[in-house]
C-alpha cells in the first residue's frame, strides 16, 4: 500500500477471501484493505499515538441519520463525558479533497456537533475547530492533543 503523511505504524494485516485484509482495533476484526480502509487506520493510529485519544473514546464508522437518510461517518472521538469531540472524515489517496468533501463533514456534523472536524485522504489533512456561537470555525495547523 501507498506510503501515508502519517508517522509509520505497524497493522496486523492478513488474506481474507483472497483479499488483503487490515485489522481494526476499534471494531476488533478485519475488513477487506481498501485504500479508504488503510487511510481510515492510519487515522486511527495517529488519534492514538499522536493526539493521546483513549481507543475508549473513539469509533469508527458507525451509522447516524441525516434527514431520513442513513450515512455512516469515518472516525468520531469523544470527551470523557460522552460529548463528540471530533469528525473525521477519510478518502482514499487519490481522492481530491475539495468543497463537497467539505460540506459532506459539514452535513455530518449538523447531526454530530463535534468541536472539532479533520479531513484527510492520507496525503493531505484539513484541520478545524467550530465556532458554533459565531457559526464559523477556523483552520488549524493540527488537532489539539487530548
Amino acid at each position: 500500500m501507498l506510503k501515508l503523511n502519517f508517522p509509520e505504524y505497524s497493522f496486523k494485516l492478513k488474506s481474507k477471501e483472497n483479499k488483503p485484509a487490515i485489522f481494526s482495533i476499534l471494531r476488533k476484526k478485519y475488513f477487506v484493505l481498501t485504500p479508504e480502509e488503510w487511510v481510515r487506520q492510519h487515522c486511527v493510529k495517529y488519534l492514538i499515538s499522536e493526539k493521546n485519544y483513549s481507543i475508549s473514546l473513539l469509533n469508527e464508522e458507525r451509522q447516524i441519520h441525516l434527514n431520513g437518510i442513513s450515512k455512516r461517518y469515518d472516525i468520531v472521538g469523544f470527551k470523557p463525558d460522552g460529548a463528540i469531540e471530533l469528525v473525521v472524515e477519510c478518502k482514499a489517496p487519490h481522492i481530491d479533497i475539495n468543497q463537497e468533501t467539505f460540506d459532506q463533514i459539514a452535513r455530518y456534523n449538523m447531526v454530530l456537533k463535534a468541536e472539532y472536524l479533520m479531513i484527510t485522504n492520507g496525503l493531505k489533512h484539513y484541520f478545524c475547530q467550530m465556532d458554533y456561537k459565531k457559526e464559523t470555525y477556523v483552520f488549524l495547523e493540527t488537532l489539539p492533543s487530548h
